[in-house]
């Protein structure tokens, strides 16, 4: 079973592999491997046996491998005799470092060179900045990463004659640690292998029992004189060299900055270029490994599984011309054996035998005229190849050169648009209709996808995919003409799918806006948030007082085991489930059905609200920040099927907006100086969307008037009047209104209202009876999604869903949700995105000093100068409520303040 699975993980995780652990591992464990002529190759062998492993078992979307830089680092700064025993590299070592680097190229898995720190740093920092919005697991058994280990991080080892599995549990079980003391611990006992001495005498036991009383290195040197008089002797002359090796074995946050997910995806992969590899190298057992991983798999080459299947079974990364029927298989001229990511195995074309012809460019006088031509462009790094005509060109120019050159052009073929805005500001003078972004084209026929990477693009090219007829041949080394060629393959297939509006019209016009909003930030309150940490840390300390007292007893409250034997042996409450691995739960929905039973209850659900926003966001988020005060995130135009933007780096989307704590986070969020916030919220979209669309009399009614929404159908619902609607009713009425369009079903609805299962149907029947209107609504959904395919939203945006045809009842009842739920928030996707655009353009705004800032679901921010954030406002607040017309009148609530929470 993969790992995915084991631990039941909700979405795709980011793997981060301890490169040199298994590169060095491998080299002791077949010391005697070599290949014929006498070439070292145990190391590489044992490492790509593991990767191969790991790939087809997890089908991974995101692993990256990290490799130690040459040379020292600030640790051998703090302490010249870090790792002074070590003996130098191998040279049978060494000499397998470049291929190595080549075999990891060759079957797409992306790496990482540490430099000037260490590989564990970047493991560190990358699992912190992912962990909230995705699992992360670490392969390796180094102690030192122990620190990450946290609810949604976890250590893998699967290289061993055991695969060991480590969870945040499993570690507070073994040390009666949690990860933040790790570091403080490894201080105390020393490292041999790092050469960190520790305290002498102090050993794992001696150390468990001080940090039990005094849990960091603070509190035992400001508590020196409580110590036992023979602890006091060992820690005597060492009270402060402790705190330089913390400093040694603590892993650092900031590393690999410069990283994001995108560049841990795992890339596309030639079957038969690896094959070629391993059988250079004669590892035979791995070359019939990849043949049947690369070449008896999806077209992606990737393992069969990530990638998702359509209606005829067929594994296509963009969906097929006619959604309606099983789309044909494609065919190809040439021989081989390689499979398309446009459809199923085709032929692949024989590798050419001559070699690319580059014209190369080292000036702007010699670039040509591009005036109404197309022409395909891809950037790598200072460089940037350009197929036109026929001919590859390798440009060394500068950004400005170029962009000005290519103004004129007919069109502009790139993978990702947004890339180059950021890139530079020269690119900005293009005109967007020139430009076609291949990931977006990609993304909106087959928005399930998730990877749109330019490698994986590229790569369908010379899978075997029949050209259009404007392409005869594309160099397998091409670049720029690869783009080309791909244009012309997804081009068509958006205009045929009735895309080409949505395009042109909304997701290219929407880019340069999120360019803006990324290179322009927010301001954070460093203050606010330090004030707001340090009372979170004074109730965590609380509540943690109160739970040992209200148990009788001292316990890990982070430890899911030792609280369940408080709760259920010691305070004998009545289990509510148990885990996977059949341990009894103490999950929060677990707890959340034994409030009633203890007051304990509520103080640990209080206790995890509290640890979540200190380790989440007060923590992290400030770390972040930039020279200038300014906090930066990624907006993701291609991430989710419905259309809704996502952030990431930080995620700002999933920052708590509501309750005291939300206000006072918000209230970390502000304006520059001198200026001021804007905050515009559209009210209830998503209901005045379903109202547009079902046309129910009700809802209809009900907003033309600007009723309570939740009232009016809580009237409806229990037979009474609007004004004699109690707040339990229209509660009940507000869960069910928003919970249908996110598709909850009677089982979760019960849940939400603490009802049984048989009273919530009978709560959706009676809704359905009170709005038959609604009703018709959804039913015509899914039968119009099961007639063509896929469903639409307000701007055209389609989600294929050939599972309506499943004779699955849980495959169908999903799909029926996911009809609704891209309908209903897809459409509002579209109208925050059209304001989002109709604001960034708005001349006024602008010229009062205005700039879109943020976008969180709903709410667009806008940041203007004080004297002129009323009348900014107003225009933000017109344009919002104006840019669609619905049969419903669209509602904005406008707050203005010095920091996001005033504005809300």
């Amino acid at each position: 079973m993969a790992l995915r699975d084991k631990l039941n993980f909700d979405g795709d995780p980011l793997y981060l592999i301890d490169g040199s652990a298994f590169f060095y591992r491998g080299f002791h464990a077949y010391p005697d491997l070599k290949r014929s002529d006498g070439v070292p190759t145990n190391a590489m062998f044992f490492v790509l046996r593991t990767l191969l492993k790991v790939i087809k078992e997890e089908k991974p979307k995101y692993l990256v491998f990290i490799l130690d830089g040459k040379g020292k680092n600030f640790r051998h700064e703090l302490y010249d005799q870090y790792k002074a025993q070590r003996p130098p590299m191998p040279d049978d070592l060494r000499s397998q470092i470049e291929p190595l680097k080549e075999a990891l190229n060759v079957i797409g898995v992306p790496l990482i060179v540490s430099e000037g720190e260490e590989a564990d740093d970047c493991i560190a920092s990358l699992a912190a900045r992912y962990k909230s919005e995705r699992p992360v697991v670490i392969l390796g058994a180094d102690k030192d990463l122990k620190q990450c280990l946290d609810e949604n991080v976890f250590m893998w080892d699967p290289a061993g004659k055991k695969e060991k599995i480590t969870s945040l549990a499993d570690f507070r079980e073994d040390t009666k640690l949690e990860p933040e003391q790790w570091a403080d611990f490894q201080a105390l006992v020393g490292d041999s292998a790092d050469n960190i001495p520790g305290v002498p005498g102090v050993g794992k036991v001696t150390a468990t029992k001080i940090m039990a009383e005094y849990p960091t290195l603070e509190d035992i040197r400001d508590n020196y004189d409580k110590l036992k008089p023979a602890i006091q002797k060992k820690m005597k002359d060492e009270l402060e060299n402790i705190f330089v090796y913390r400093e040694l074995t603590r892993m650092r946050l900031g590393s690999c900055s410069d990283c994001d997910l995108k560049q841990c995806e795992l890339r596309s992969v030639d079957g038969d270029r690896a094959a070629e590899f391993m059988t250079t190298y004669e590892f035979r057992s791995l070359v019939r490994d990849v043949k049947s991983l690369f070449s008896a798999t999806s077209g992606s080459g990737v393992p069969a599984g990530n990638s998702k299947k359509s209606a005829s079974g067929q594994a296509s990364l963009f969906g097929e011309e006619d959604t309606t029927s099983a789309a044909k298989p494609k065919k190809s001229a040439s021989g081989g054996g390689q499979f398309s990511l446009f459809g199923e195995a085709t032929p692949a074309p024989a590798a050419p035998e001559n070699r690319l012809e580059l014209k190369k460019i080292s000036s702007a006088s010699e670039l040509p005229d591009f005036t109404d031509k197309e022409v395909g462009l891809v950037r790598e790094g200072n460089i940037f190849f350009i197929g036109v005509d026929g001919d590859e060109l390798m440009c060394k120019v500068t950004a400005a050169e170029l962009a000005a050159g290519l103004q004129s052009a007919k069109t502009i073929v790139v993978a990702d648009v947004k890339s180059f805005l950021r890139a530079d500001d020269a690119w900005g003078q293009i005109q967007l209709f020139r430009w076609f972004d291949l990931s977006l084209a990609a993304y909106l026929l087959n928005p399930e996808e998730r990877n749109y990477a330019w490698d994986r693009l590229r790569a369908m090219l010379f899978a075997g995919e029949e050209l259009p007829d404007a392409v005869d041949e594309v160099h397998p080394d091409a670049q720029g003409m690869a783009a080309l060629a791909l244009m012309h393959v997804l081009g068509p297939r958006i205009k045929s799918a009735g895309l080409d509006e949505l395009t042109a019209n909304l997701e290219i016009p929407l880019i340069p806006v999120l360019a803006d909003m990324e290179k322009a930030g927010i301001t954070i309150d460093l203050d606010a948030f330090a004030d707001f940490l340090t009372e979170v840390n004074e109730r965590i300390n609380e509540l943690t007082r109160v739970i040992h007292e209200r148990a009788g007893e001292p316990f890990n409250i982070r430890s899911s085991q030792q609280m369940a034997t408080v709760l259920f042996d010691s305070l004998g409450l009545k289990p509510g489930g148990k885990t996977p691995k059949g341990a009894l739960s103490t999950a929060n929905s677990v707890l959340e059905k034994l409030s009633g039973q203890h007051e304990i209850i509520t103080d640990i659900l209080e206790y995890r609200k509290m640890e979540k926003l200190r380790s989440t966001y007060l923590e992290p988020l400030p770390k972040l920040v930039n020279a200038n005060g300014r906090i930066h995130t990624n907006f993701n135009q291609l991430a989710t099927a419905t259309g809704r933007l996502s952030s990431s780096g930080p995620n700002l989307q999933n920052i708590p907006i509501r309750g005291d704590q939300g206000k006072r986070m918000r209230a970390c969020f502000t304006a520059g100086e001198g200026l001021r916030l804007a905050a515009a919220d559209y009210s209830q979209v998503e209901l005045r969307v379903l109202a547009h669309f079902s046309g129910d009399p009700a809802l209809v009614s009900a907003f033309e008037h600007d009723e309570d929404i939740h009232s009016r159908t809580a009237a409806l619902l229990f037979d009474r009047d609007p004004a004699d609607v109690t707040s339990d009713e229209r509660r009940n009425a507000k869960t069910i209104n928003f919970g249908l369009i996110y598709g909850m079903g009677p089982q979760k609805l019960s849940r939400e209202l603490g009802i049984k299962i048989n009273e919530a149907k009978e709560f959706i029947a009676k809704y359905f009876e009170k709005l038959d209107v609604l009703k018709e609504f959804y039913d015509s959904v899914v039968e119009q999604g099961r007639e063509k395919g896929y469903v639409t939203t307000l701007s055209g945006r389609r989600r294929l869903l050939p599972e309506l045809h499943s004779t699955s009842p849980q495959i169908l009842s999903q799909a029926r949700r996911q009809a609704i739920n891209t309908v209903i928030q897809g459409s509002a996707a579209d109208i925050i995105k059209m304001a989002m655009i109709k604001v960034a353009d708005n001349a006024e705004i602008k010229h009062l000093g205005g700039r879109l800032i943020l976008q969180i679901h709903d709410e667009l921010l806008v940041e203007g100068p004080e004297e002129n954030i009323e009348e900014i406002g107003k225009l933000l607040q017109k344009d919002m409520q104006t840019v669609a017309t619905l049969a419903v009148p669209l509602k904005v609530d406008l707050g203005l303040g010095r920091n996001w929470a005033q504005a809300h």
